[in-house]
């Protein structure tokens, strides 16, 4: 069986890295020559529409993933033609609009912050009107890592804000004041079996995630399986799901969702029975999920800009480097380290040991 998956980096490794154990073998389409999967898969170097290449991928592969929501609907359509490809593109048109996904929580009952569209700079103001300040102003498609985002601040200029972000469409957010941010990993396979990873607070740094902890039977895991539930079915999902969510009080606020394996998710490598990885290609090509319980207390830290002391990191009891083959740059995604311990307490002693390191 072979895959094809559109983007070539780290999530993608990752998943060929998952996927190698089951006999499977992977064919990348990205444009970039260094492609930090591409050791591990085949690879068509070409832009993600290019229709030839679209047509050379479908060739090599059997069904077709994807490891990110910037993918063209264009691209999705044209394979969909002639083979599966998960999660389904009602999936992807949904995730990767700000606007359509946060009209489809509030169709299903899931509680957002308040949000406007907005189309221009008289939208934006009345935008303001209708949800305050402070907000954060997003473009409703291609942002992510703190991209493609203004913060708004009473006083602060419009015409600003409005130009910063390439005057796009966008939607307007109200400010959450927030208690913890909490992602779930669901997955959900071709026959409809469901389940649910554990929650993981997390921790954010100029947009970009810092550290993932997994929580042991939070309270809120039951609406947040809710919450999952209710967009797995609706769009009829395959594959692996994340939800993002501000916590406030006994409220879930949702922020986005992610169509793929996720940053947040990566603690499951080595701090879950089944990672998301091997659990998004069960769910794929129809095989039994595997068991998402927690392997002890896991946390994960990325690696931002600057690869570490392999050495030192080694060092630190229980921890697993992960790096990516990428090379430094500032705000870049180089790698990961997943702590496991036996408790609570020993895992918060081993993230204060590699913080010293880093």
């Amino acid at each position: 069986m072979k895959i094809g998956i559109l983007g070539g980096g780290q999530l993608a490794r990752m998943l060929a890295l998952a996927g190698y154990p089951l006999g499977l073998d992977f064919v990348v389409l990205e444009p970039a020559e260094d492609a930090c999967a591409a050791p591990l898969a085949g690879h068509v170097r070409a832009a993600y529409d290019d229709p030839k290449a679209l047509e050379a991928l479908a060739r090599q592969v059997d069904l077709v993933t994807y490891e990110f929501e910037s993918v063209p609907a264009e691209a999705v359509a044209q394979l969909g033609a002639s083979l599966p490809v998960y999660p389904p593109a009602n999936a992807l048109a949904t995730a990767r609009d700000r606007n359509n996904e946060k009209n489809l929580f509030n169709e299903l009952g899931i509680e957002t912050a308040s949000f406007a569209e907005v189309h221009d700079l008289a939208g934006l103001e009345e935008a303001v009107a209708q949800v305050g300040l402070p907000a954060i102003l997003k473009t409703r498609t291609l942002g992510y890592d703190g991209k493609g985002q203004q913060v708004i601040r009473p006083g602060g200029s419009l015409e600003a804000a409005w130009k910063a972000v390439g005057e796009v469409p966008c939607v307007l957010e109200g400010f959450v004041d927030f208690d913890r941010e909490v992602s779930i990993i669901a997955v959900r396979s071709v026959s409809g079996e469901l389940a649910f990873y554990p929650l993981a607070e997390n921790v954010h740094k100029d947009g970009i995630l810092r550290l993932s902890t997994c929580l042991h039977d939070d309270s809120h895991q039951p609406l947040a399986e809710d919450y999952a539930r209710r967009v797995l079915e609706r769009l009829d999902y395959v594959g692996v799901l994340a939800m993002e969510f501000f916590q406030v009080g006994a409220h879930l606020l949702a922020n986005e969702m992610a169509p793929r394996v996720h940053n947040s998710g990566h603690w499951t490598i080595e701090g879950a029975e089944t990672s998301q990885f091997e659990n998004h290609l069960r769910a794929i090509l129809g095989l039994p999920l595997g068991s998402t319980a927690p392997q002890g207390h896991a946390a994960m830290v990325n690696l931002i800009g600057e690869r570490p002391d392999e050495k030192a990191v080694l060092a630190v009891e229980n921890a697993h480097l992960h790096l990516y083959g990428k090379a430094p740059r500032a705000g870049r995604k180089i790698g990961h380290v997943t702590l496991r311990e036996s408790s609570a307490e020993r895992l918060h002693t081993a993230l204060d040991r590699l913080y010293k390191i880093l």
